[in-house]
């Protein structure tokens, strides 16, 4: 009798026929790009690795390379096309999902405009990309200029020491992420291209909705909540929106990463990530 009452206590050892990650099939494999910055790969070889590493145990063919953290659209852009030419030659791909973070999905649509990469190019994914810009860019140009000058200097050179062969101009970069600058020049003349998958997915924390924020992202939150609404602390949701919208997460910008993530909030960035890929599948890609 005392056997069969200590039995539910065994419950978690009943073995699972197939206790692996579920397998995801994918008709082409993932380029994963990263945004501006570099501070992230102080602690991990790559932005996105660690959501490259979640990929490949569910079965998923994925990169995450580098480029040069700090520089204009039209350099990281070519690194991009570079990056996607040396996997179709070295792997023998016919084509690529290319799903890309926040500047990385502009360094995307100019490539996609304005080389021929799009013949390896399946879709293009963007999540929390300033499609419309940020008024963070815009804050962070309204700074001092001693002070913007010598926090630019900081910046190339921390973006020259980690990738020596491009030239970093972190300045120049964010003047390219206002918003002036990215719907009055960017957008007209990088319209998207009819062949292709255009996705998106926005992000929002803090002001305008009841997930948490980070009391370090909390300022920069709020300045953008006050000219944009709701946003990841970095874009706002409507800025984000591209393409096909799927959905709005609940993510910090840097979370989306697996980067300042507490314990609890974990399982939304591992299904986070899979949603999206779940829906490359559906979409037969």
């Amino acid at each position: 009798m005392k056997f069969i009452e200590s039995s539910k206590y065994f419950k978690n050892l009943k073995l699972q026929e197939f206790p692996e990650p579920e397998v995801v099939l994918l008709k082409y494999p993932i380029l994963l790009c990263h945004g501006y910055g570099g501070i992230t790969s102080i602690i991990k070889p790559s932005p996105l690795y660690e959501v490259c590493m979640l990929l490949r145990q569910h079965g998923i063919l994925s990169f995450a390379p580098n480029i040069v953290p700090y520089a204009k659209i039209e350099t990281r852009s070519g690194q991009w096309v570079n990056r996607i030419e040396n996997l179709v030659e070295k792997h023998n791909f016919d084509k690529l999902n290319v799903v890309a973070h926040s500047m990385g999905g502009l360094d995307l649509r100019y490539a996609l405009t304005h080389t021929d990469v799009a013949r390896h190019v399946a879709s293009l994914t963007t999540v929390a990309t300033p499609h419309r810009g940020t008024s963070l860019a815009e804050f962070v140009l309204d700074t001092p200029d001693k002070f913007k000058e010598k926090l630019g200097d900081f910046f190339n050179w921390f973006g020259d020491s980690m990738y020596p062969k491009s030239k970093s101009d972190s300045v120049g970069a964010v003047k390219q992420l206002t918003r002036s600058y990215i719907q009055e020049t960017f957008n007209p003349l990088n319209p998207d291209r009819e062949d292709l998958h255009y996705f998106s997915y926005s992000a929002a924390v803090g002001q305008g909705t009841d997930q948490p924020v980070n009391p370090i992202y909390r300022y920069q939150n709020n300045i953008i909540f006050k000219k944009e609404g709701s946003n990841d602390t970095f874009v706002s949701v409507e800025s984000a929106r591209w393409g096909k919208h799927i959905s709005t997460v609940p993510l910090s910008h840097l979370e989306q990463l697996k980067v300042q993530v507490g314990k609890e909030r974990l399982p939304l960035v591992k299904n986070f990530w899979l949603k999206m890929v779940g829906h490359l599948a559906e979409e037969g890609l």
